[in-house]
């Protein structure tokens, strides 16, 4: 379906818990790019084009990842990430998760699996920007011990601020 976000098989996540199944994260490969771009729009403040999301895919210090449930020839993308790391430094560029599966807890096994690769890499010091707005994101940052740390004035469709966040590991 392109242009819209797959629905999710009932049961994969219910009373904002998941249920017992198997979460696997991997690479984000071309034949995800349709579901990833869909997702990503449902982000209002910054949603990637799938030419942002390739380009990423191709650059040497980038990173891009899917989480899916299930069998993992049929499923369908539960969220995603993209980030670079330079150095000891990595910057989130983009995290989404599926409408459907918000609150369920994926964006916190995304963001720990984004924090064990970066500690891997030897990245020392992870940086992010998000929309203030975005409040159930904030929270999540805050959780995972990133600190405010400034303002990018106009950063999300020239108009919106982000917040600039940063934690060390």
């Amino acid at each position: 379906m392109k242009g819209e976000v797959s629905p999710l098989p009932r049961g994969r996540c219910m009373e904002k818990r998941m249920l017992p199944g198997s979460l696997t994260i991997r690479k984000m490969d071309p034949q995800d790019l349709e579901e990833v771009v869909s997702l990503s729009a449902t982000s209002p403040s910054n949603p990637w084009s799938k030419q942002m999301f390739i380009e990423e895919m191709q650059h040497p210090n980038a990173s891009c990842y899917v989480m899916t449930s299930g069998e993992p020839s049929t499923a369908s993308p539960l969220g995603f990430l993209c980030f670079r790391n330079v150095g000891d430094e990595s910057d989130l560029l983009n995290i989404g998760v599926h409408p459907e599966s918000r609150g369920c807890g994926i964006g916190k096994k995304l963001m720990t699996f984004y924090v064990e690769e970066c500690r891997q890499r030897g990245a020392k010091t992870l940086y992010l920007e998000v929309d203030p707005r975005n409040q159930p994101a904030v929270r999540l940052y805050l959780s995972q011990a990133y600190r405010k740390n400034g303002v990018r004035k106009n950063f999300y469709q020239g108009k919106f601020d982000a917040l600039l966040m940063m934690r060390t590991i």
